[in-house]
């Protein structure tokens, strides 16, 4: 399915943010001299990239598609659990920008929930991409039928043809790259 391998090359650059942060909470940790407003760049990659645009494709069209083809991986199946992780996500980075705001306010202990709820994120993603792209995208493309396939091919094509136009993926690559190279990654 066309769907499912662009959103296999999202899980990618969802990664390489992953990687960013764990960059930038080693930094953090050892107290180096780091532009702590990046993080709120961060925030807005995982909830206008990460959360906005990949998971609304996964929520709203590819998992409710096959709840609705299989019933039971949808009621407390591994569709039910991949949610779960999506919200459990929403809750660190919520979580994360709490912190800041408390670190900015100078409260220097905040550093310590700055690391706790981005490193819980990146775990947790790291382990949610890997179940999403070897078991969850794996089952949809060998149970699905070829009319699902293709509802879901068309549907995420017109998620993915309005993020074009608005630069959705321009502006995050860029960003990503960005912070990649301010934080040391190549």
């Amino acid at each position: 399915m066309k769907s499912i391998d662009i959103m296999v090359e999202e899980h990618e650059n969802v990664r390489r943010m992953l990687k960013v942060i764990r960059k930038y909470c080693y930094k953090v940790l050892l107290d180096e001299d780091i532009d702590y407003d990046d993080f709120y760049k961060i925030i807005n990659f995982i909830r206008d990239y990460t959360d906005g645009h990949h998971h609304s494709k996964e929520e709203d069209i590819l998992f409710k598609m096959m709840g609705e083809e299989t019933p039971k991986l949808a009621n407390n199946g591994p569709i039910t659990g991949m949610l779960i992780e999506h919200d459990l996500a929403r809750l660190y980075v919520g979580n994360l920008e709490k912190a800041l705001d408390r670190y900015k306010k100078g409260q220097d202990d905040a550093r310590l929930d700055i690391i706790a709820n981005s490193i819980s994120y990146t775990d947790l993603l790291d382990r949610h991409i890997e179940k999403e792209n070897n078991v969850i995208y794996k089952f949809a493309n060998n149970t699905l039928s070829q009319k699902v396939k293709e509802r879901i091919d068309n549907e995420c094509d017109q998620i993915d043809k309005r993020a074009e136009e608005e630069g959705i993926q321009r502006k995050y690559i860029n960003l990503l790259a960005e912070l990649e190279e301010k934080i040391g990654i190549n």
